[in-house]
């Protein structure tokens, strides 16, 4: 019996177009990004900060459609737990959910919405405490509700104009970073209409001193709600460094607590045995925050699929 269908992508932040200000330098431009993604044996992209693509429908389709690449995704950050960025934040989804519709209409695989809190911006509490969040700096339960509500609302607005399904991406320096956050969220919204993107990375530092052991636990707790996959991986050395000498989210990335694939403490091969067991089919995105002073991100892009073709993802 052959296993189900999984593709590899990647993402612009791999090649440092990061969403967060001041993270990157000087950018490497999309055609460059998207030959060099090809190059190193991809076949899907995510979108990336709106503007770093052609937003223009026609002109980015065809700029897939000559390196024969997918559209994966995009990522759409709102902060949620403010009943004001509701609309905002529907109308930021829905253009991004637009051209995804429109770039992607012949892709037996559809892109997904991700949608994710205002991580690292809305709260420097969360900001500065990204790895080590505990209850107590949670969300009341009447802002639980708000945010549920507004990734309700997006998630519906983008579905019914466009038929692209909705994503929540869990994410540290936000307010939905540890597995108690997630399961809150997954239970306060309608599973028809919002799903999760696991991240790996994400779910490795965010459950906190122990999460490197529960990425798999975290795969079988959530696996109803996971439509897509984010690979990114978690030196649990830098965690470790980040939770003793209180490093933010930021001080905690740019001493590079996501390394590449296979380097950190993910069992990515268990995490395989685990998606062929679900019987997933569909992307595979990898993530590899790539900073100034961290080396060439082709090479680091050829490095992580080199690993994942090592684990038996060709």
């Amino acid at each position: 019996m052959s296993k189900p269908t999984i593709s590899i992508g990647n993402a612009p932040c791999s090649w440092g177009t990061l969403e967060f200000e001041g993270m990157a330098e000087q950018r490497i431009g999309y055609e460059q990004m998207l030959d060099e993604l090809v190059e190193t044996g991809y076949t899907g992209s995510e979108l990336g900060d709106w503007g770093f693509m052609p937003t223009e429908p026609a002109t980015l389709q065809a700029e897939l459609k000559k390196r024969n690449l997918a559209m994966n995704g995009a990522f759409v950050p709102v902060a949620l737990k403010n009943l004001d960025a509701h609309a905002p934040g529907e109308a930021t989804a829905l253009r991004t959910a637009r051209l995804l519709a429109a770039v992607s209409a012949n892709q037996a695989v559809k892109p997904f919405l991700v949608l994710a809190d205002d991580n690292g911006q809305a709260d420097p509490m969360r900001t500065r405490n990204a790895g080590r969040v505990t209850p107590a700096m949670g969300l009341p339960a009447s802002e639980w509700r708000i945010f549920a509500q507004g990734a309700e609302r997006i998630a519906r607005a983008v579905r019914d104009e466009t038929g692209l399904r909705t994503v929540f991406h869990h994410h540290c320096a936000g307010y939905v970073e540890t597995p108690a956050e997630i399961a809150c969220l997954l239970e306060l919204t309608d599973p028809s209409l919002l799903g999760l993107v696991f991240d790996t990375g994400h779910y490795a530092y965010g459950a906190g001193a122990d999460g490197c052991k529960t990425v798999i636990d975290g795969l079988d707790c959530f696996a109803e709600r996971i439509w897509y996959l984010h690979f990114k991986d978690c030196n649990p050395h830098v965690a470790q460094q980040a939770r003793a000498n209180e490093w933010d989210y930021f001080t905690a990335l740019q001493h590079g607590v996501f390394c590449e694939l296979g380097q950190g403490c993910v069992d990515f091969p268990a995490v395989l045995q685990w998606l062929h067991k679900q019987g997933y089919q569909g992307y595979i995105t990898v993530e590899q925050d790539v900073l100034p002073g961290m080396g060439l991100p082709k090479a680091s892009a050829l490095r992580n699929r080199a690993y994942l073709k090592g684990i038996g993802l060709e």
